[in-house]
């Protein structure tokens, strides 16, 4: 199906390099919306001037609107209306920013254009006067949206401008995403060992209140002689213009004259974003001391939320909403005794500023921009004529996160939030699955020596876990030191992962170094005198997948045999369990249920036994049938797993199902060439993306890392093996399902695909003779 080039939607607003809070707001959010979609609209600017200045707007900077001359809003209105490619025009509203005609230039560009207009109100003041009122309800009653960033706001427009509801949408202000970093590491890259550090960021001025925090200062080290305050960014331009440096030299004064030399510190730059963010997350505490109680919004404290601080802020509307005893703490206005009193309390327990800081980043997970970004671009297609379906982009690959969690042994189980977890240690399971998906990425990407010697790691830890038998032990600490859990569990679906991922280094031979693709190969070969004897429908799929993937290079009639008996097997297990209402191998749905008939069709296209193809299409049209629902797909909840006739549990969504899913996906579509298969396909890797039931991303593109599960009402922001290494596998085979796109499927449709039975009986017997590495008949 072809897919129609984008429309735009074109955003009035101030934007960078002018520098304001709205302006450096919309730039992070139509960066965001870009990157995050393909459609159906791109987010082109239509820059603010007060006057006609020139700027050296970036690319996505279409047009200038000069906001003291209402000729040129007449200007801009014929060109949006005569512009085939604008569908959408979106509002950024504060009233400095139209104070041509006290707004009613505005108006006049509104109503002289044909096309829906969208209004993001910044600032909605409660009590309004009527000439204020008059002007907001204008503006609204020429939307088809309007957007807020708070349930303050929305209320106000409620209560006192009678604003219909059904017109108003929260979207909150967004924040960026982080690696979670060890405060110590990062305060010892900026030279700020032993110091614990307040501080304050955003273009000075003094309806920051600076002055605030100093006189709490006086206090606050006394009991803390190590605090240090930093106050991070630059003056604002508008003040500089009218006042100079005047606020600023006034700051000065005062910690020189309360004697804090030694315990504050200006930062007089711009802060790029990556230096703001390391800033904030070396930070202890962060001090938001507002004096204006009518301040919306602030994109400062969102900002400082988001990298895991606790806040004490002035009761501006933004902060009420946020903030709680578990993330932070209200004072009044102009109180720098309510803030010394706060600011010890936090500073001399150190357990309760982690919780805070922590609580604080899980409570804004919510807002990092692509989320914001999901949100606003839900909002625009809901009202796009007949519907539309958003088209999500693929994050660019990287591997970061996967090296970061991996050491001398192999990848580490687990995470905390995004910092590796020591104690976690090393398990089979995982570092089969780093294998494979190193191998994915390699294949697409060609093997760099980075991607080997990970792949290496993760090889060597599968042979280290070997045992003399053939099998393979699965848990080891982070020396290497095999562990109890060992005894106390079933090891089969370890050893099937085993196998799968020995099968599938060897199948990337021509990538890997050769001492690597023979060691999985002998390590393959010590498995096979067990493998035949697996019972576990996963362990008997792992092995399957991993032995198509040895025979794709090695062609062997020995391995199809042995496929053959142990799909023989799966196949039994369906045939005891299926009925007309439940058609699967077990009486209960699990997890990574989708490797099931994945393992049929593989072993329906080594043996060419029609039965395993039926089975494998029955039982994934099942699968699907209780997988999708609407526009996404709804995994098997981690709760309880599902079974007939009992109603599931939501909730509890875990990646590998997912993955697992993308990939049984891909290889039906490759075979059958069902549309329906590739439409699945895209819909059920964007569960990674965004498309899902919280309409959150599942991916931390500063860290490369994905959150081990989705919840009822949040994401666990811990980023684990098992999650970061299914996301990159899944990303894998839809970059090379998008190369196979032009190629014909195996088989034209469900229906045409006939093939004879394969002369060699299903179970003939066969022993393994060790020695000699090759089967005995």
């Amino acid at each position: 199906m072809k897919i129609s080039a984008p429309g735009h939607v074109l955003v009035l607003t101030s934007y960078p390099p002018r520098v304001c809070g709205i302006a450096t707001y919309m730039q992070d959010l139509v960066t965001a919306l870009n990157r995050t979609f393909t459609g159906p609209y791109r987010y082109a600017v239509c820059a603010l001037e007060d006057a006609p200045i020139a700027r050296d707007y970036p690319h996505e900077v279409t047009h200038i609107l000069n906001t003291s001359d209402p000729d040129d809003h007449i200007r801009l209105a014929l060109e949006v209306d005569n512009d085939p490619r604008i569908e959408r025009v979106w509002v950024q509203h504060e009233f400095g920013l139209y104070n041509g005609g006290q707004g009613h230039y505005l108006l006049q560009f509104l109503d002289a254009v044909n096309k829906p207009i969208a209004i993001t109100f910044h600032t909605v003041l409660p009590k309004p006067s009527a000439e204020r009122k008059e002007m907001m309800c204008a503006l609204a009653d020429r939307a088809t949206e309007v957007l807020v960033l708070t349930e303050r706001s929305a209320r106000i427009l409620q209560e006192d401008y009678a604003i219909d509801t059904i017109k108003i949408t929260v979207i909150p202000h967004g924040t960026h995403p982080v690696k979670w970093r060890d405060k110590n590491s990062m305060k010892a890259k900026y030279g700020l060992v032993d110091r614990q550090v307040l501080s304050t960021f955003g273009l000075l001025s003094s309806n920051k209140s600076i002055e605030t925090a100093l006189d709490a200062l006086v206090a606050i080290k006394e009991r803390s002689p190590n605090v240090l305050y930093l106050v991070l960014g630059r003056t604002h331009p508008e003040v500089v213009r009218q006042e100079g440096e005047q606020y600023r030299d006034q700051l000065q004064n005062k910690v020189e004259t309360l004697g804090l030399q030694d315990h504050v510190r200006f930062v007089n730059h711009y802060l790029e974003l990556d230096e703001l963010l390391e800033y904030l997350q070396l930070t202890d505490v962060y001090l938001f001391t507002s004096k204006d109680p009518e301040q919306a919004v602030s994109g400062t404290f969102a900002y400082a939320m988001g990298c895991g601080c606790p806040v004490i802020s002035t009761r501006i509307p933004h902060a009420a909403e946020v903030l709680d005893d578990g993330t932070g703490v209200l004072i009044d206005f102009n109180s720098p005794d309510q803030l010394a009193h706060a600011a010890i309390e936090l500073l001399v327990d150190p357990d309760r500023m982690d919780r805070m800081g922590r609580n604080a980043l899980h409570r804004m997970r919510a807002t990092a921009w692509d989320n914001v970004a999901i949100a606003h671009a839900r909002t625009f297609a809901r009202e796009h004529q007949g519907g539309a379906e958003l088209r999500y982009r693929s994050p660019e690959v990287t591997l970061q996160h996967l090296r970061r969690i991996t050491g001398p042994m192999g990848v580490l189980q687990f995470c905390d939030i995004s910092e590796p977890d020591q104690a976690s240690g090393h398990t089979v399971d995982d570092n089969a699955r780093a294998l494979i998906a190193v191998c994915a990425h390699a294949s697409n990407h060609g093997a760099s020596t980075h991607d080997i010697a990970l792949a290496s790691r993760y090889l060597a830890y599968i042979i280290h876990c070997q045992q003399e038998n053939g099998r393979f032990l699965n848990y080891a600490d982070v020396n290497g030191a095999f562990t109890p859990q060992n005894d106390g569990e079933n090891l089969d679906d370890s050893n099937g992962r085993a196998i799968w991922a020995l099968g599938v280094c060897v199948a990337h031979e021509d990538a890997l170094p050769p001492r690597m693709v023979r060691n999985a190969e002998h390590a393959l070969w010590d498995s096979f005198a067990w493998v035949s004897e697996l019972t576990s429908p996963r362990a008997i799929a792992f092995s399957i997948k991993g032995l198509h993937a040895y025979n794709s290079v090695r062609k062997s009639p020995r391995i199809t045999t042995l496929i053959d008996r142990l799909a023989e097997r799966l196949l039994s297990s369906h045939k005891a369990t299926a009925t007309e209402e439940w058609n699967w191998f077990e009486p209960i749905l699990t997890y990574g249920n989708a490797v099931l008939p994945e393992a049929m069709l593989l072993a329906y296209t080594e043996t060419k036994r029609l039965a395993y193809r039926e089975t494998a299409m029955v039982s994934f049209e099942f699968l699907l049938g209780c997988m999708f629902k609407g526009d996404m797909l709804r995994i098997i909840s981690n709760r309880s797993w599902m079974e007939p006739g009992i109603q599931p549990d939501l909730f509890g969504e875990q990646p590998i199902d997912a993955a697992y899913t993308v990939s049984a996906l891909a290889l039906f579509h490759d075979v059958f060439g069902d549309p329906e298969h590739k439409r699945k396909l895209h819909t059920a890797f964007e569960w990674f993306l965004g498309r899902n039931h919280l309409n959150q991303v599942m991916y931390n593109r500063a860290s490369g890392g994905c959150y081990d599960g989705l919840e009822e009402h949040s994401v666990n922001l811990n980023q684990g093996a098992e999650s970061t290494v299914c996301y990159l596998l899944a990303r894998a085979i839809m970059e090379r399902s998008r190369q196979r796109s032009d190629k014909q499927p195996v088989l034209r449709t469900w229906a045409t695909a006939q093939a004879p039975e394969r002369a060699q009986k299903p179970g003939s017997s066969f022993r393994w003779n060790k020695g000699e590495r090759v089967f005995v008949r």
